[in-house]
Order: structure tokens, then sequence, then C-alpha cells
């Protein structure tokens, strides 16, 4: 894999879940409560926005800072988000991933395969 892929997913969610809980200590003594997962879900509909924001900046489609650190923030929040979905879920991101790629994988090849067979 590409530079920075040196850990795995399993390492990633012990650390998105640390900091997971570490927010839930915060919010609790400063609101008496945690987010829902409808809430969390909310959040990360944000950052995704955010996100689409700063892409397109990126792309000179709109007037904003959109430097590369800011890229990679809001990239890192929403895998942190989309962990603790799977978390809080209960989905094994890990097999859900590799059953994915597989159908898509199976999918893509296929329709390929029609193409390069060219009309009957």
């Amino acid at each position: 894999m590409g530079k920075g892929w040196g850990i795995d997913l399993n390492e990633l969610q012990r650390r998105a879940l640390r900091i997971h809980d570490l927010r839930d200590e915060l919010n609790l003594r400063e609101r008496g409560r945690v987010w829902t997962r409808e809430e969390f879900m909310l959040g990360f509909v944000g950052d995704v926005g955010d996100l689409a924001k700063i892409v397109m900046a990126q792309e000179g489609a709109r007037d904003m800072p959109g430097d590369r650190a800011a890229l990679e923030h809001e990239l890192a929040e929403c895998l942190w988000s989309v962990l603790i979905l799977a978390h809080r879920y209960n989905v094994d991101l890990d097999a859900a991933f590799l059953r994915t790629m597989d159908k898509l994988d199976q999918s893509i090849n296929a329709r390929s395969s029609r193409r390069d067979a060219g009309p009957e």
C-alpha cells in the first residue's frame, strides 16, 4: 500500500474508540449526556459537507481556504466517524469491506468482459 498505510484497521479502530470514549467523557462532564448514534451520524454528515467544500476549493470551484492540511484533517475525521459508526452498529468493517470489494470486482470484471466481447 501507499505511504502512511502502515497501521492496520484494528489499530485504527482501537485509536478511534479511545478518542470516542474521551469525547463521551467530556460530553458527560460538560453536557450531562453523550451523543446518540443518530447525532453521531449527523456530525459525520457535517464532516462530509466540510470535506466536499475543501475538495471544491482544491479544484478551484470554490473560494475558501482549502489547503492540504484541511483536506487531510477532514478525511481523517470522516474515517474516524466511519470507524465509530461501524463499532456502534456492530459491523465487522474488515469483513464488510472485503465482501464489498469482492462484489465490486466481480461486477466490474463482468461488465468489462461483456463490453470486450462486443455485440453478438
